[in-house]
C-alpha cells in the first residue's frame, strides 16, 4: 500500500487575512447577487452589487453586475479607492475614461469576452451600444467608494462654480436644474433631451427634451452618504 502525503505551501508574498474567522458559523461563502440591487432605473437598466457587506469572507475584491439597454449610460464617476476591470458578458458597450496624464478621453468599445481597465481614481463612464448589454465590473477593494458626476453638479454650491469658472450663477442654476442627484444610470426616466449638432455625430439615436424636475431640487441635506460609498 502506498501512502500519499500532501502538503500545502503558502507563498511568502501572499498574505492571509487573519481578521476573518473562517471556522465561525457566521462565515459566508456564497451569495445570490440577484438579491442585492444597488440601483434600478427600470426592468432593463439596473445594477446589482456584491461587496463585503453582502459576503463577509471577501477580502480585496467586489463587483457590480450591470444591465443596460442601448444608449443608457453608467454616469460619469470615479472610484477613489479602487481600480475597475469592466468585462462584457453580452451585448456591447463603450468604456470611456479621462486620462489624467494626457488630458484626453479614451474610448474602448467592448463586446462579449473583452475587457477595459480603469485605473484607480480615473474619471470614466460606460454607455451601452446594444440592447441586453450585461457588464461585470470587478474592483480591487471590499467596498468600492464612488463619487458620481450628478452629485458633484448638485452639491457643489452654485456661487462657487460661478465664481471659479466665471459663469453666470443664475444661468448655471438653470442649466443643472434637471440633474437628479445619484443618477447612476442616465438619462433619467422621463428625460426629453433636445438633439444638438454634436449629438448627430454620436451613437445615440433618440433624445427628448429635459425632464421638468422642480428647481431647486429638494433633496435631504447634508447628503446621506458624504463619502459616496456604494452601501
Amino acid at each position: 500500500m502506498v501512502i500519499m502525503k500532501s502538503t500545502i505551501e503558502v507563498r511568502k508574498d501572499v498574505t492571509i487575512n487573519t481578521n476573518i474567522d473562517y471556522s465561525s458559523p457566521s462565515a459566508e461563502f456564497t451569495f445570490d447577487v440577484n438579491k442585492s440591487t444597488l440601483f434600478k432605473k427600470d426592468s432593463r437598466n439596473y445594477i446589482n452589487v456584491l461587496g463585503v457587506e453582502q459576503l463577509n469572507t471577501l477580502e480585496n475584491v467586489s463587483l457590480l453586475d450591470i444591465f443596460l439597454s442601448e444608449d443608457n449610460v453608467v454616469e460619469p464617476h470615479y472610484h477613489q479607492n479602487a481600480a475597475e476591470l469592466v468585462y462584457c458578458i453580452t451585448g456591447a458597450a463603450t468604456v470611456s475614461l479621462l486620462n489624467p496624464f494626457t488630458k484626453k478621453i479614451q474610448n474602448y468599445p467592448i463586446k462579449p469576452g473583452q475587457v477595459a481597465n480603469v485605473p484607480q481614481g480615473w474619471w470614466h463612464y460606460e454607455i451601452a451600444t446594444e440592447d441586453d448589454t450585461h457588464l461585470l465590473a470587478i474592483f480591487d477593494a471590499p467596498t468600492p467608494e464612488v463619487i458620481l458626476g450628478s452629485d458633484i453638479l448638485k452639491f457643489t454650491p452654485a456661487n462657487i462654480m460661478a465664481h471659479t469658472y466665471c459663469l453666470d450663477e443664475e444661468q448655471w442654476k438653470k442649466t443643472i436644474a434637471p440633474v437628479v442627484p445619484t443618477t447612476y444610470i442616465g438619462p433619467a426616466k422621463g428625460c426629453n433631451h433636445v438633439k444638438s449638432a454634436s449629438d448627430k455625430q454620436t451613437k445615440p439615436k433618440h433624445y427628448m427634451k429635459p425632464c421638468p424636475y422642480p428647481y431647486p431640487y429638494r433633496y435631504p441635506y447634508p447628503h446621506p452618504y458624504p463619502y459616496g460609498t456604494y452601501y
